[in-house]
């Protein structure tokens, strides 16, 4: 696994369950909520730093996913309203000449198997749909929302000795 991980140039990333804890607060105005946790986003933004990049496919569209993902953390790709995950999964590879093992993709439904076999690594958060858990290559230890994409970033970058980047920046 060791030596997949450090193939690693792009992590795709679905959001309801992923990012997020897969809940929806709709308020009695009618606005949607939804909970993001910071050490995903912290995760993000280092990885870029180190050269990683991101892509977002999501089934849902909402003006929060636009602003905390597109906005906040400049994920590099951002689609949203996603009915078919592999035709913009196919797009993206094609438009930045990506190879199949250099793409890591984390999701935890089963529309998210659509992409088994396009990707060079299926992960998944620890609450995942069982038919997910069976497929995927790698499953956090954490949930949905709650650190599961910073712990699969985590994975990445020490493969590929750049963490130590990260803790050096910080560590006096």
């Amino acid at each position: 696994m060791e030596e997949r991980l450090r193939k690693i140039k792009w992590i795709m990333l679905d959001v309801d369950g992923t990012l997020t804890d897969g809940g929806i607060q709709v308020s009695n105005s009618g606005e949607y909520t939804k909970k993001f946790h910071v050490r995903d986003g912290f995760g993000i933004v280092e990885a870029k730093k180190e050269g990683l990049k991101f892509a977002i496919i999501t089934g849902r569209q909402t003006e929060i996913i636009r602003i905390r993902l597109q906005e906040e953390l400049k994920i590099d790709e951002v689609h949203q309203g996603v009915k078919n995950k592999l035709e913009v999964l196919g797009m993206l590879k094609k438009r930045h000449q990506i190879a199949t093992d250099e793409i890591l993709y984390m999701g935890d439904d089963v529309n998210d198997l659509a992409v088994l076999g396009y990707v060079g690594i299926l992960a998944c958060p620890h609450n995942s749909v069982q038919e997910i858990i069976e497929v995927s290559d790698i499953k956090a230890e954490a949930i949905g929302g709650e650190g599961a994409v910073r712990e699969i970033i985590e994975k990445v970058m020490k493969a590929q000795g750049k963490w130590e980047n990260v803790i050096k920046r910080y560590r006096p």
